[in-house]
């Protein structure tokens, strides 16, 4: 009992505690106070649903950060004001707003142009401005420390149109924004992005902010007359839906169209009617990228909610991307302002008297604002939008997504990173891979007027122009160009080789051009002017193309655009031929080369010292006082020239040697024969004059064709310009070059190679050409600076130049005459035979001559090499003697032996000299030692018995014999 009683005393005094803990922190939670700060909020028109929607984002964001922060101990309190749209009235909210409710930041303005002014208020207060809307890259000059973009800078989206435009090789791009601020502020970025992938802008189409419906129309009528036709739309959707509805009801939204929009457009497709949708079809679209996140997804649908029970009245309502912004904003404001602390948000009052300060001077500064402003430099989360921080005051670069607008939705067709370039599928772990401008890294296109073929880019004006085809007309040279008379009166008909090229080179183009030859001529049917003045033409827009012989030179270039060249290139000079079969005496020395024929003299001295080497101690014929043996060896091996060597050679190292050399000498003869033959015989001929300075020192007349730039050009390579006489036609070039420099006529006539070689069809039996001496590119078909014609012609060009069509082309109007090619005579340029040609075959004779030399000596030295065996004589002395026993005949040879024997003794015819030895009675042999000849050893007065050659029995004793001292 006592312990039932114990229990209920301490379950009641355990529930008395509880009650007085919850009640305390009832009490302590409604005693907590937040200080409230306020903040400005300008847009426009706060009627309107897209401002309803912002506001709306704006509040959430407040509402979120504060309910997931319960212990935060600030409060924005929003001051909203309206600016109606208007510049003034949005500096007067701003200035009221700091002036009278002393807030602490202000959200917005709408638009970059209010956000100019409203940027200084705040620079001047100390009182941080964050806008979401205002995108103009201008308001970054302002260099504010004061101004937060919470939004994508245009300029940053400009390098994804431009990868656009390169992706399908579109070379003109026209920007189409509105005329403000808003919209000048990203077209120099674009141009220059432009400009960066080789894409020109021909024309700015500025559209007033307040442009009425007639004035659309106007302007889109002249874009209609252009030949570009792809359009970069920057504007705001009220006047953007305008312009694409007009654009629609004048048929500029089929295939041959292309419409960009960037993302002051495509961020607000969202919001967007289903009639504005329609007239956006097949447009591309350049958007800020936001991920599909679920935090997105779920505050989507509890705005959804919640906006649908403040604004009932407003149906099917959404957000779009600056929205998410300022939730972003709205956001960040609030952790930022938390971040700083409920202390000292009140303004300094400025100091100025009543009587001499304006309303613009008079208000104070906010003591917080560098601190908020630091704080809100240093605020980084993940937001709806993406990642939030701001860099430098502004949003980070953003990823963009490319939309194509088909039916009621936009299409995600791809992806753009300032890193890696268009991506089909968004890789955001890959940022170092290649920049990728391929448009095979986008999805399949629905372009406008439901068409999947790529538009090109470029039409001809729907004006019903044609092209205005200039030709030149000239009196020379017809087969390039000729302009006659048409049927009818006031009527021309065009010919020739260029008119032909050009016909084909249109025909082969993927789509039809119309076009008509205009021929450049005065009233009277004269020409009008030289080339350059026909080019100066097409820069003035007189004509529209040029269809001639005209040179492609770099100073041309400048003006127009040239496509790729239809003819060969270079400057040549034709020049008279004249026969260059010499009449010297000497004439018979030009077959062969210098170093031929003194190399071709040493082999002769050196193939008769090898003969007589070989033939020296066994050859009567080779043996005998010094000068008769040096003549015999010179005429022998000269006289194998002409194969007449008298002398007969016994050893059969020396046959080998003159064998070889006989062959060399027959090769070397019948070549020598042949060139000496065309020499005397052939018709050489050559040109009087081989290059320019020989004209120019010689101070010669040189010619050129009338009108055409060789005149300058020579004259600037150092020609006196009283030496020059420009021709018109063929035949007077014919004409001057006969007559000759002398006789009124010209020593050479320079022009281009297409010309020349038209001129040498003709008078192929007394020119030639001789070059090039300057280069060119050759002959090109010229455009206006830009036309997008010039690479598809050019493709044409190559596609006729390398089929048979250029071939049926030449052949029509420069086949000439039928029998110049068999009458035309060779230019032969008669070089004289060199050591090159015969290197081998003097290679063969010396090595063969030497082997001989080499297997010689080595069969010489074995024979005596007991020579040196021997002591007591030097070795100077040795060799001495080895050549006198050299110089002696060699007795063994089978040339002086003798067969039979008499009494026992051997017999050896020596000349004059006859000797005897007694046979040895034990000695088998028929070839007994033979003894030194007296030419070897000599005669002298005293005898050496007792020398050691003779000890040793190296030179048998001769009775009567002297030999040399030892």
């Amino acid at each position: 009992m006592k312990m039932g009683k114990a229990t209920n005393l301490f379950g009641s005094f355990f529930f008395l505690v509880c009650l007085s803990i919850e009640f305390s922190l009832v009490v302590r939670g409604q005693n907590r106070t937040t200080i409230p700060v306020k903040v400005g909020v300008v847009l426009d028109d706060l009627d309107s649903p897209n401002t309803k929607v912002w506001l709306s984002c704006i509040n959430l964001g407040l509402s979120d950060f504060y309910t997931s922060r319960g212990s935060s101990t600030t409060r924005l309190a929003l001051s909203i004001r309206d600016s109606r749209a208007d510049v003034v009235d949005a500096a007067a909210a701003a200035l009221d707003l700091i002036k009278n409710d002393q807030v602490q930041a202000i959200l917005g303005p709408k638009s970059s142009m209010q956000a100019n002014f409203v940027i200084e208020l705040g620079d001047k207060a100390q009182v941080p401005i964050i806008s979401f809307s205002a995108t103009s890259p201008s308001l970054t000059s302002i260099r504010s420390s004061y101004f937060f973009r919470a939004a994508q800078n245009d300029s940053s989206q400009v390098k994804a149109i431009s990868a656009v435009v390169q992706a399908f090789g579109w070379r003109e791009a026209v920007p189409i924004y509105i005329d403000n601020e808003y919209g000048q502020g990203v077209i120099p970025y674009l141009v220059d992005a432009l400009q960066e992938v080789q894409a020109r802008v021909p024309y700015r189409s500025a559209i007033p902010p307040e442009a009425t419906d007639d004035q659309l129309v106007a302007e889109l009528y002249k874009l209609m007359t252009m030949q570009t036709r792809v359009f970069i739309v920057h504007m705001l959707p009220s006047l953007g839906s305008r312009l694409f509805a007009k654009a629609q009801e004048m048929d500029m939204l089929d295939g041959d169209y292309v419409w960009i929009m960037a993302s002051g457009m495509a961020n607000h497709l969202t919001t967007m009617n289903a009639s504005v949708i329609n007239s956006l079809q097949g447009a591309l679209g350049v958007k800020t990228y936001v991920p599909q996140t679920k935090e997105l997804v779920d505050f989507r649908a509890r705005w959804k909610r919640q906006f649908q029970k403040d604004n009932p009245t407003i149906i099917d309502a959404e957000l779009d991307v600056p929205a998410l912004w300022a939730y972003d904003a709205a956001f960040a404001l609030a952790m930022a302002v938390e971040n700083v602390g409920t202390k000292n948000f009140g303004f300094e009052k400025a100091n100025a008297s009543t009587n001499s300060s304006t309303d613009l001077e008079y208000f104070g500064v906010s003591q917080k604002g560098p601190e908020l402003c630091q704080s809100l430099s240093s605020t980084n989360f993940r937001g709806l939008s993406g990642d939030f921080r701001f860099v430098d005051g502004k949003l980070q670069n953003s990823i963009f997504e490319l939309v194509n607008v088909i039916g009621n939705a936009a299409k995600t067709i791809g992806f753009w990173k300032p890193q890696s370039g268009l991506e089909k599928k968004l890789n955001l772990t890959n940022t170092n891979g290649p920049y990728s401008t391929s448009k095979s890294n986008l999805a399949p296109i629905l372009w406008p007027g439901d068409s999947p073929s790529v538009p090109k880019g470029w039409e001809i004006p729907t004006n019903g122009k044609r092209l205005r085809v200039g030709v030149p007309v000239i009196d020379g040279f017809a087969e390039f160009v000729k302009v006659v008379p048409g049927p009818s009166a006031n009527t021309t008909e065009v010919f020739g080789f260029c008119i032909d090229v050009f016909n084909a080179a249109m025909a082969g183009l993927p789509y039809a051009v119309t076009y008509d030859f205009i021929p450049f001529a005065k009233p009277d049917g004269t020409s009008a002017g030289s080339y350059d003045d026909l080019v100066q033409q097409v820069f003035l827009g007189n004509f529209d193309a040029l269809a001639a012989d005209t040179t492609i030179r770099a100073n041309r270039s400048l003006y127009v655009d040239f496509t790729l060249p239809y003819t060969e290139s270079g400057v040549v000079m034709v020049v008279p031929m004249k026969d260059g079969k010499s009449k010297s005496a000497w004439i018979f020395l030009k077959p062969l080369t210098w170093d031929l024929w003194l190399t071709s003299l040493c082999f002769f001295v050196f193939i008769g010292f090898v003969v007589w080497v070989l033939e020296h101690r066994i050859n009567e014929e080779f043996r005998g006082p010094p000068s008769h043996q040096i003549g015999t060896s010179f005429w022998f091996s000269f006289s194998t020239m002409v194969f007449a060597q008298r002398e007969k050679v016994v050893s059969n190292l020396a046959r080998f040697v003159v064998i070889v050399w006989v062959f060399v000498v027959l090769i070397l003869t019948q070549s020598y024969t042949a060139s000496l033959t065309s020499l005397l015989t052939v018709q050489q001929l050559q040109p009087t004059f081989s290059n320019l300075s020989d004209l120019i020192k010689n101070k010669e007349y040189i010619g050129y064709i009338k009108g055409s730039f060789v005149g300058d050009l020579l004259i600037q390579r150092g020609v006196d310009p009283n030496k020059l006489r420009p021709y018109k036609s063929s035949d007077e070039c014919h004409e001057f070059l006969t007559n000759g420099s002398a006789n009124g006529g010209i020593a050479a006539a320079i022009d281009e190679t297409p010309n020349m070689k038209l001129f040498l069809a003709k008078y192929c039996s007394k020119y030639t050409m001789i070059g090039p001496i300057f280069k060119t590119d050759g002959f090109g078909f010229v455009f206006p600076k830009g036309s997008p014609l010039v690479p598809d012609v050019s493709r044409a060009i190559l596609n006729v130049t390398e089929g048979d069509a250029m071939k049926e082309i030449e052949n029509k109007w420069f086949a000439g005459d039928a029998t110049c090619s068999d009458t035309k005579p060779t230019i032969s340029d008669s070089n004289s035979l060199g050591l090159d040609s015969f290197r081998g075959l003097f290679l063969i004779a010396g090595v063969s001559s030497s082997l001989s030399l080499i297997i010689f000596a080595a069969s010489f030295c074995y024979r005596h090499w007991h020579m040196f065996m021997t002591t007591g004589a030097s070795a100077w002395k040795r060799i001495k003697v080895m050549l006198r026993i050299f110089d002696q005949k060699d007795l063994s040879s089978h040339t002086f032996r003798k067969t039979g024997s008499q009494d026992g003794k051997y017999m050896y015819n020596a000349g004059s000299v006859a000797t005897s030895v007694e046979a040895s009675p034990n000695n088998n042999s028929t070839r007994p030692p033979s003894p030194p000849s007296p030419e070897l050893i000599g005669h002298s007065n005293h005898t050496y018995p007792d020398s050691p050659f003779f000890r040793e029995g190296i030179l048998p004793v001769v009775v009567g014999q002297e030999y040399p001292e030892m």
